[in-house]
This record gives C-alpha cells, sequence and structure tokens, in this order.
C-alpha cells in the first residue's frame, strides 16, 4: 500500500489564532464539486483520493457488507417487531462502536501508540460537572452506547421490517449495478448536505438548550464524542435513513447509510488528522474543519463535500484572516444580544 507522505507542519500556532498542537495546512480546501469553472480531472481525482487506497468509506462498506452477509437476521423472521431479531442487531451495532469508537480510544489514548503526532488539540479529556459521572469519557460512552446505538437499531429496525413486509423494494444487484454501485457513493454526500440543515436547526437556542448542548460538552474531542447526543439528536441526526423510504435500494444500503453516520462520526471526531507513523500517513480520520466547530461553535456546521458554510460565510478554513472574520462576527453578534437587553 503507498501511503501519501506528510512533513510536519511548523506553523501550529500563528499570531491571531489560538494555538493547535497540529495543524494541518490551510486555507483549507473544499471539494472541487463546487469550484467554477468545472475541472472534471480534479473531480475524479478527489473522489478516488477520498476512497483508496484506504479510507474509512471503504471500511464501512466492508462493515456493510460482513453485516448483511453473517450478523443480519434474515428478513423473513423480520416481518414483525420482535426482541431476538431486534437483539440481536443491537449487539451487533454494539460490537462495532466498541471496536471503531473503543479501539481508536485505545490506541490513541490508552496506550497512545501515536503520541500526539497529528493531535490537533493535546489538552486532556475534562473531567467534573458538566458531565456525565463527571467524566468526559464515561459520559460520551454513556450517550453513545446507550442511546446511540439503540436509536440506530431502532431506525435499522424499523427499514428492515419495511422490506420483509413489502414496504419497501429489495432492489437487486442484477437489476441495476449502476444504482447499486451510486448509492454507496452518494451517500457520504448526502450525509453532508443533510447534516448541514440538521445542525443549523439543532444550534436554534431552544433546541441547542434541550439537546445539542450534550454533543458540545466536548469542546476538545475524541472517539466516543462522535455518536455523543441527546435522544433527541439521535433521532434527528440518524433520521437521514428515512430518504430510503423514498428511493429504490437493497437492505444492505440501508446497514452502510446508518453505519456510516454512526461511525464515521467516531473517526471524524477522533482528534487526530489521520494515523500515521512518523511521516507517513496510513488513513485519514479527524477532520480539523469541524474540530475547529467543537472549539469555536459558530462556524463550519456543515461539511467539505457540499461547502454550503462557505457559501453563507460561516466557513473558518484555519487562516488568521477567517478567525479575524469570526472574532469580529462574534463581537457582532453580542453588541446585537446587548442592544436586545436594553
Amino acid at each position: 500500500m503507498t501511503a501519501e507522505t506528510i512533513s510536519p507542519n511548523p506553523r501550529a500556532q500563528k499570531d491571531g489564532v489560538p494555538h493547535w498542537n497540529y495543524q494541518p495546512d490551510t486555507p483549507l480546501a473544499v471539494s472541487p464539486l463546487f469550484e467554477w469553472p468545472l475541472n472534471p480531472l480534479k473531480i475524479m481525482n478527489w473522489f478516488i483520493r477520498s476512497w483508496f487506497p484506504i479510507s474509512e468509506k471503504l471500511i464501512i462498506v466492508f462493515a456493510a457488507w460482513l453485516s448483511w452477509t453473517y450478523f443480519q437476521p434474515p428478513l423473513d423472521v423480520s416481518k414483525n417487531f420482535a426482541f431476538d431479531w431486534i437483539g440481536l442487531m443491537w449487539l451487533r451495532n454494539f460490537v462495532l462502536m466498541m471496536i471503531f469508537a473503543g479501539g481508536l480510544h485505545l490506541y490513541l489514548y490508552v496506550f497512545r501508540f501515536q503520541k500526539d503526532r497529528r493531535r490537533y488539540d493535546s489538552k486532556r479529556f475534562g473531567k467534573g460537572r458538566p458531565y456525565t459521572f463527571r467524566d468526559q469519557v464515561l459520559d460520551n460512552m454513556f450517550w453513545t452506547i446507550v442511546s446511540g446505538v439503540t436509536i440506530w437499531t431502532g431506525y435499522e429496525a424499523l427499514l428492515i421490517w419495511g422490506f420483509a413486509n413489502g414496504y419497501l423494494e429489495v432492489m437487486e444487484w442484477a437489476q441495476n449495478p449502476i444504482w447499486f454501485v451510486a448509492i454507496f457513493l452518494i451517500v457520504p454526500v448526502w450525509e453532508t448536505f443533510y447534516f448541514y440543515i440538521v445542525h443549523r436547526w439543532l444550534h436554534w437556542k431552544p433546541l441547542y438548550k434541550i439537546a445539542h448542548h450534550v454533543h458540545h460538552r466536548n469542546t476538545n474531542v475524541g472517539p466516543w464524542s462522535g455518536l455523543s447526543m441527546h435522544p433527541i439528536e439521535h433521532l434527528i441526526f440518524l433520521g437521514s435513513v428515512l430518504v430510503h423510504w423514498i428511493i429504490l435500494s437493497h437492505p444492505i444500503h440501508v446497514l452502510y447509510h446508518l453505519q456510516y453516520f454512526a461511525l464515521s462520526a467516531v473517526t471524524t471526531h477522533c482528534g487526530y488528522n489521520s494515523i500515521a507513523g512518523k511521516r507517513r500517513k496510513i488513513i485519514s480520520l479527524g477532520t480539523f474543519h469541524h474540530q475547529m466547530h467543537h472549539r469555536f461553535i459558530h462556524c463550519n456546521y456543515g461539511g467539505l463535500e457540499i461547502p454550503i458554510d462557505k457559501f453563507v460565510g460561516t466557513f473558518h478554513d484555519g487562516t488568521v484572516e477567517a478567525h479575524a472574520k469570526l472574532k469580529e462576527h462574534m463581537r457582532a453578534k453580542a453588541r446585537e444580544i446587548r442592544q436586545k437587553k436594553g
């Protein structure tokens, strides 16, 4: 396997920008899908590099295939909601979460095999209030497993029940192999669009106070932070999968869709840019633009595949200029609040 070579970035701290233990090259680049004029070669290269030679997307496709082939109750036993087959799915999803979140946490934070190489924020995880059990990691594990895995499984069971009872048509590979493959490619792009819309909604003050604040306890994130959410947020976030009631698909696409939403939340919040040796990146992981969202809150609500933040003026690309613009925006909001209060 050929790995990309990355040199250490000496510009981890610049005047006017808070310190990061590691900062990738800035300004951060967005998807070439929205650059004009369109460059087909650049777009094709971006797609290839985001999937190959090894990526979280490919790993999750493989996990979905394993799940469907070896660990999914047959459709003919899923016609009625019952604890046995749904419980088996919950157990499978729990094991997947333990492998992804638990494995990355052990590798990066307990055994520290990579030390702080390519770790964005080297501060320790939080203790005390406001965390459940007064411990950030235990707090994140509780909300991820008790609420996250359960609601993830609930949505999965609902869709599988729909397929089993004929409410949803099962699209077989032979019917339309191009569309069958295309769904795997489209889900990450759909995730970016859907996530931006619901994420901005979750930052609406009443909904933030009720639900989203649980996720934002984590200003310095780790693998267990990604799916650490209030149940209301889990219902909204994972509700993306309901699109399969509309589009023609196969149960494996449902498994992949939910696993992508749940497990990529783990990888993007892992706090490290990548799994890497001293100078070579093996696989990309945590996204710096979302790491900045957790620290600064009022920027980078979406992803880089569909850069809506850039279109509406809330994109922080990691530069001094972008941070100055964010600070001015925050000062303006503070003045507006003071004026409203009289």
